[in-house]
């Protein structure tokens, strides 16, 4: 494939009914659930509120893992949710309304895709996890290439992150939480991959994967405020 001549204008801040919406779950639901319940701190310091678009990637242990990763970040982050959810009666106009994206699991959905160009240019931070799915060890095992093409395709860079111990919080299968300690690491910044090669794709996830694996296990530490 050819270089990227999409990158996309610095980010605006999100519509005014998302930003609403978003902090009233984080003051008021989230952030007393991760700062009192859990312990919770974030290490690394998150994009400017109005600074530019990343292509949030993290590991994927619980379903705690978009509200907190989003309360950490400081700004709305509009995460790819499997469509399943999107039939659900109560949940599915929630999620749309905090910028949720729709996509089919185990397919390059470009659909899905478009619709998180469109979330970046409206000001959103795009949250995917690279696996797909949640992972009983917390760990990113077999990253996929949703991440990398979304970058390539948009000229955002990948903000790399780590959620620690969601995965104990509340395992898989597990009908009530265990109050641990979480805490989430923010790592540099990834460029946007220049071509979308299958060789280039697959280099750049696995680095991703790489990043994230290293926060967790603390070989990789996380960084200062990207611009």
């Amino acid at each position: 494939m050819g270089e990227n001549n999409n990158v996309l204008p610095p980010a605006r801040v999100a519509p005014w009914g998302a930003r609403i919406n978003y902090w009233l779950l984080r003051t008021l639901v989230v952030n007393p659930l991760f700062r009192l319940a859990f312990h919770g701190r974030v290490e690394g310091q998150p994009p400017a509120y109005r600074g530019g678009a990343y292509v949030v990637v993290a590991n994927h242990g619980s379903d705690l893992d978009p509200p907190l990763l989003s309360c950490a970040m400081g700004r709305p982050v509009a995460f790819m949710a499997k469509q399943e959810l999107f039939r659900v009666p109560v949940l599915a106009p929630l999620i749309r309304g905090l910028g949720a994206v729709p996509v089919r699991r185990g397919h390059v959905d470009r659909r899905a895709l478009d619709h998180c160009l469109a979330q970046l240019r409206r000001g959103w931070l795009v949250g995917v996890f690279p696996d797909g799915t949640r992972r009983a060890t917390g760990m990113v095992e077999r990253p996929r290439h949703g991440a990398a093409v979304l970058a390539q395709r948009s000229g955002c860079s990948l903000l790399p992150v780590a959620i620690l111990n969601s995965s104990r919080a509340l395992s898989r299968g597990s009908m009530g939480l265990q109050l641990v300690p979480i805490t989430i690491r923010i790592g540099a910044p990834i460029p946007a991959p220049a071509n979308r090669d299958r060789q280039t794709m697959e280099a750049v996830s696995q680095q991703c994967a790489a990043v994230i694996n290293g926060l967790l296990t603390g070989a990789s530490p996380p960084c200062s405020r990207p611009k």
